[in-house]
This record gives structure tokens, sequence and C-alpha cells, in this order.
């Protein structure tokens, strides 16, 4: 019997079997500014990068906008050239009130945020944008509110769709602090209907806790899950408590529960805060904001990017 045949007996015999989805990635380098073109003096915010890499979303108060936080996109021609100038996506999607948490769908033809705009019910609501054509960055349709299966006169923001290649199953993650949540800010998930609604939320305890959980982000697989966390374990501030750092956490496949979250450390977060993690669509940058950090345009939040090497599936 070969070496590698009775490897594989073994992880059998074991119950050892690899999820076929499981990756394995190397550590993040070092994060690196986005620079004074894609921030400004001001704060730059909730970065998402589309599918194919070429666009850069984000919220800013920044000059040129519409009154409080807009969403602004930067494109590039290729994944190596560099983030041109920002471009506001225009009165449609942006208003006088707050519009935060951008994120387009996998198809690109969604966009979700949140928006504590007139017309909801109550704090802030999420929201969805459609759109025909998905290279059509203002394209976006008037905004339509996800109704009260999700939004509740609580807040509800900083939404993440999933897409589940093994049952094609939709999931919405999401922020509240509703009346249920264990502190701050929880971590809620939904399931798209038959109907093309969203269907009742469901904390996820495995992964929100009794300090303020915010900002999720899934990658594609459905095996890794990266959030911003002022828990115990985050790197204490100059004052001696917890700062905001960036969390993950994983599973062997989509039918297993998640694992208890880790710190992603110090080479990512600060003793200041860092958040809103967002990755590629391959898994190997994760684009974040960071506060006072060293190197920032701005002393606020400015948008920087760290890279990691896929080194191989799982075998």
């Amino acid at each position: 019997m070969s070496r590698k045949v009775w490897i594989a007996w073994l992880f059998l015999a074991l119950g050892l079997v690899p999820s076929a989805h499981a990756q394995q990635f190397s550590d993040w380098a070092a994060p690196v500014n986005l620079g004074p073109i894609v921030n400004s003096t001001v704060e730059d915010v909730d970065p998402f990068i589309t599918k194919d890499g070429l666009s850069l979303y984000f919220s800013s108060p920044r000059p040129g906008g519409y009154g409080g936080y807009d969403i602004w996109v930067s494109h590039r021609a290729s994944v190596d050239d560099p983030w041109g100038p920002p471009q506001n996506l225009g009165p449609t999607i942006n208003g006088p009130f707050g519009e935060s948490g951008p994120v387009v769908s996998i198809d690109g033809h969604k966009l979700y945020f949140s928006s504590d705009r007139p017309g909801g019910f109550g704090g802030s609501d999420l929201y969805v944008s459609r759109r025909h054509n998905k290279r059509d960055d203002f394209g976006w349709r008037a905004p339509e509110n996800l109704g009260n299966t999700i939004n509740t006169p609580s807040k509800e923001a900083f939404a993440v769709p999933f897409e589940d290649d093994a049952t094609g199953m939709i999931s919405l993650y999401f922020v509240s602090n509703r009346p249920g949540s264990l502190g701050d800010d929880d971590i809620y998930v939904s399931v798209l209907q038959a109907d093309e609604t969203f269907g009742p939320a469901v904390l996820v305890e495995e992964l929100s806790s009794y300090s303020a959980d915010r900002h999720p982000d899934i990658r594609r697989d459905g095996l890794e899950f990266f959030f911003m966390s002022n828990r115990p374990g985050s790197i204490p501030n100059v004052l001696g408590n917890p700062s905001f750092d960036i969390w993950v956490s994983t599973r062997a496949s989509t039918s297993d529960p998640w694992s208890t979250p880790v710190n992603v450390g110090p080479l990512i977060n600060t003793n200041r805060h860092d958040g809103h993690p967002a990755l590629s669509f391959d898994g190997t940058t994760l684009y974040f904001f960071s506060a006072q950090r060293p190197g920032n345009v701005t002393p606020l939040f400015d948008i920087w990017v760290s890279t990691r090497t896929k080194l191989k599936d799982a075998e």
C-alpha cells in the first residue's frame, strides 16, 4: 500500500476527512494604506470589493456628497492597477441622511446598504437597490426597504448576503441591537424565502457577545467569517479598555456551527479602532478601515488593505 493511500485510509478510519471546500492561506501581510487618491481628510469607512476586484465601494462624509455619510465608488482597470478618484453614487442612492455599509451581491445586480432616511421602521434600516447592467456602478435604481421581517424599531445595519453552493440557500447576515440581543450590537441571519423575501432573523449566538459585534463579512465558500468587535481579547486602547479589533471564525462546512472567534492579531489590529473587514472574492485580499493608525492620510479613519496567499486546496 502506498504512503498516500495509507494516509487517506487513516483519515477515513478516524473520521478526519477534511471539507472539500476548506482552503489554506498564508498569514496576512503588513497592511498598506490606499493613499490620498482614495482616502480623504475626513472619515473613509465600510469598504467593499466587488467580485471582479475592479470596484471599491465605501462610505464617507467627504465634500461633494448629499449630506451625512454617502456611498462612493472607486474604479481600476485591472487588479494590478491603482484605484482611481472616488465618485459619488448620486441622489438615487444617497440623500441628506446617512447611507453606509454598501455590499454588492455576487451576481452584481443588488446593492445592500443601511440608512436612517425617513420612511423606515426606526433607527437605521436595511435597503436593497437593483440594476440591470452589473458593470454600471451608477445604474442603481431606487432603493427598497427590506421590510419588517428584517428591520425593526431598533438599528439594523451592515448586511452581507451569502449564497451557499452546496444547498442553493441565500442567507443575509447583518447587525442589530434589537431586543433579545446579547449586548450592544449582535450578528443575525435571515434566509431568503421562496417568495423572494427574507424570513425571520435569528441571532447567531456563536458569533455574538455581550460586547459590540459589527461589520460582518463571509468568505465565498462560507467557511470563514470576519467581523469587528470590542469583546474581551481585543487589544487595549490607551485607557486600558478593549479597542475595536477584527476577529475571525471558521467552520468545517456550511452545515456546521461557527468556531469560537479569535482575534486576527496585532499585524492587522492596533490599539485604536480597526474594522469593517471586506474580503476579495478569492479570499486573498482584506480591506478594512483603521483609525489614527500611523500612515493614515487623516487622523480619523482611512481604508487599508492586506493580502495573503492561497497555499492549496485541502486534500
